[in-house]
């Protein structure tokens, strides 16, 4: 079982395609710090409240910026002999936007349809879903990829206004949670995380507030995340992922010139080239992820160790027979109990694979290289 080199390029698309979607699905995202207005102080549940209450948007747009150094300097050469320059698959890989980072433009309809697009010397990255349907098209390799969930009977979207989209009221008046509610609910929340009050601020030229979530617990590398949303609509402004080791967010969707007017339906037409190259995205059908007493299935053993954002996730696997390790050799080698692993580091987690006496072993977790070489070295 093998990570980045043996996941095809269009697995690894899929996957940040499926982050970003996630993301943008449910709201509008923009960020352009400036000398803007901002709201008056209140506390946060009146905040989220009268946010929540205002007038729903008729549609969302804006220029963006993506920034990304989630994989900044982990050494990602194929290791083919390529002279240490990498092969073209790494190099595709790396100079993706959606990965390195890229600038473009965002819109998102009413409805909650989502178009994003990142320039890059090399060809744009666009990002198209419409509800149930994701495409991402890929200019530098004129590849379309394509994840069709099976349908379960509802909308996988969230309408700017707040509706209930499965039962058709898009456009529908949206009722805020009482602040007594809100109050529960951030009282529950801060039981297990901190998190700040409702700073206000200026973003994208807009009034807004800015919370921050950081864990309680330490020893991951999960620092937090901040979230700015509009103070009149509730729509989110800024979105950022944190490390614990710097004060700078690793991921970062930024943008600017923000309008709230409707947005044309041709602007979520994706019309690629005629000989584009199709790829279907599948789900992973290997079962539910892992808790702490683990999922056993023939030939596959899939456990946790720890608790919270610093546990790690361990899958066993029969070897093939194949020499599987070599697709990661172009990662940095640690040693585990004499044998050689492949290692990725980032600045929110680590990756390690090794096989020993007939078994693949990968262990994942968000936190230092040290935990998983540690708890490598015991199995």
């Amino acid at each position: 079982m093998n990570i980045l080199r043996r996941l095809p390029l269009s697995r690894l698309l899929g996957l940040c395609a499926a982050v970003l979607v996630i993301g943008v699905s449910l709201t509008a995202l923009a960020l352009a710090v400036g000398a803007g207005p901002t709201p008056p102080p209140r506390p946060l549940a009146e905040a989220i409240h009268d946010a929540l209450a205002g007038t729903a948007p008729k549609g969302f747009s804006a220029s963006v910026k993506l920034t990304n150094t989630l994989l900044e300097g982990a050494d990602l050469a194929s290791g083919d002999g390529g002279g240490g320059s990498g092969g073209s698959g790494s190099g595709e890989l790396t100079s993706n936007p959606l990965l390195a980072g890229g600038e473009g433009r965002l819109w998102v309809s009413a409805d909650g349809r989502v178009r994003l697009e990142l320039q890059t010397e090399k060809g744009d990255t666009e990002l198209l879903y419409d509800g149930s349907t994701a495409e991402l098209y890929d200019a530098a390799t004129n590849t379309l990829y394509r994840y069709a969930p099976k349908s379960r009977g509802w909308t996988h979207y969230a309408p700017l206004d707040g509706s209930n989209a499965s039962q058709g009221r898009a456009g529908g008046a949206h009722e805020a949670p009482p602040v007594a509610k809100l109050e529960e609910a951030i009282a529950k929340v801060r039981r297990n995380a901190v998190l700040s009050g409702a700073t206000p601020t200026d973003v994208g030229g807009q009034a807004a507030y800015t919370v921050r979530i950081s864990p309680q617990e330490t020893g991951s590398l999960i620092g937090g995340a901040e979230v700015s949303f509009d103070a009149a609509n509730g729509i989110p402004l800024r979105v950022a992922i944190y490390s614990s080791d710097s004060a700078s967010p690793v991921i970062e969707l930024a943008a600017g010139d923000v309008s709230f007017e409707a947005v044309s339906d041709s602007v979520f037409e994706l019309n690629p080239p005629a000989d584009a190259k199709l790829v279907e995205l599948k789900a992973p059908t290997a079962g539910h992820p892992a808790t702490g007493a683990g999922v056993h299935k023939p030939d596959v053993t899939s456990t946790s160790s720890g608790h919270g954002l610093s546990s790690i996730w361990v899958l066993e696997q029969k070897s093939s027979g194949k020499a599987s390790s070599k697709s990661l050799e172009g990662l940095p080698k640690v040693e585990i109990n004499g044998v050689s692993a492949s290692e990725l580091r980032t600045a929110l987690g680590t990756v390690l694979e090794f096989e020993r006496s007939g078994v693949s072993y990968v262990l994942a977790g968000a936190v230092a290289p040290k935990g998983l070489e540690a708890l490598a070295r015991g199995l």
